[in-house]
């Protein structure tokens, strides 16, 4: 059982004021370094003595990490910028109302104040076994404490069990996938760009995160292109509370329709795997399919398949099974938008 202290421990704080100065205390610094954006995440780290990096290095004086910016048929959102500013700008909320919602669903208003799209984006695991310093396959151990006959796993993953049953807690995250966005990840040897797909990553690829960002890298911004400016969308979250909670299961998607017939759809589901989870075969069904129950009823069902409950999360299934075909009929409970 890990001691919580709720004190941080001692390290030497950086606030760089430009981009290049930052990646360069990254690459001196190495694993030494832990990389602070709105400090949501890292602040519970930090004052339960989990995380005790020997440098932090804070992003909020880099001016040029923050804002939304009209980039040829799309935008650009700078990691540092505020999930408020992100929920507040007319080109969020004019084109892309799926993010609109997402960052809005996130946490409550005093957080998203200071909580950026990047830190909503890149947060790490929230299983309380991890969180709390367990010595779990996650944290470098050699076992999964929410998969075992006594466990607490109500929260936990439906999909994509390999060693860790820990799933991604991001708003924002299904949105962008969702959107097709590209997220651009700098380091003091260049740049490269990721599609939010493969941003996050399973226990399959690397059971010690759940993104792509390797030491040394910062995100720094989210390009969304124009291919889904406009569409109709549909997000919905549950949580056991309206605010500050993370999700207990929660999808966007995206379609293209001529009348009532689905022409293109792109449907993410989160909160019940490691990364979030595109349904690639259900956005195949609907394909040519009219927008109506029974198309949603078999949507649902294909979502579904392949799913295995844990001890205490057996409801994600009828959960995620519905919002599929809420997303595919539109309306009822959830938001929904034609933009």
């Amino acid at each position: 059982m890990a001691v919580i202290h709720d004190m941080m421990p001692a390290f030497e704080l950086f606030q760089p004021a430009s981009l290049d100065d930052a990646l360069g205390l990254l690459a001196t610094h190495g694993t030494d370094a832990w990389v602070m954006a709105g400090g949501m995440d890292s602040f519970d780290w930090l004052k339960d003595r989990i995380r005790k990096p020997k440098v932090v290095v804070e992003l909020g004086a880099i001016d040029a990490l923050k804002g939304v910016n009209a980039v040829g048929d799309g935008i650009e959102i700078g990691a540092m910028t505020t999930l408020t500013e992100v929920v507040k700008h007319p080109l969020v909320r004019d084109k892309y109302g799926v993010l609109f919602q997402g960052a809005e669903a996130a946490a409550s208003p005093q957080i998203r104040n200071q909580g950026t799209i990047g830190g909503n984006l890149s947060q790490d695991a929230r299983c309380w076994y991890y969180r709390a310093g367990w010595s779990c396959y996650r944290a470098g151990g050699n076992v999964c404490y929410a998969d075992t006959p006594t466990a607490i796993n109500r929260e936990h993953a439906i999909f994509g069990a390999d060693r860790c049953v820990a799933v991604n807690p991001s708003d924002t995250a299904p949105a962008m996938i969702a959107l097709d966005a590209k997220m651009v990840i700098r380091s003091a040897n260049g740049e490269r760009i990721v599609d939010a797909q493969d941003y996050f990553v399973g226990p399959g690829t690397d059971i010690t995160r759940l993104t792509t960002l390797q030491t040394g890298e910062i995100l720094t911004s989210i390009r969304l292109p124009g291919t889904w400016a406009g569409a109709e969308f549909y997000t919905e979250k549950v949580a056991d509370r309206k605010v500050w909670d993370f999700p207990l299961v929660n999808i966007a998607a995206a379609f293209k329709t001529s009348g009532n017939t689905i022409e293109r759809a792109r449907i993410v589901v989160n909160a019940v795997a490691a990364p979030p989870m595109r349904l690639e075969a259900v956005e195949a069904f609907v394909a040519g399919k009219p927008r109506n129950a029974d198309t949603a009823n078999e949507a649902g069902e294909i979502a579904v398949r392949g799913a295995v409950a844990l001890a205490h999360n057996g409801y994600k299934i009828p959960l995620m099974r519905n919002l599929v075909k809420r997303a595919v009929r539109g309306g009822d409970n959830g938001w929904a938008s034609t933009s």
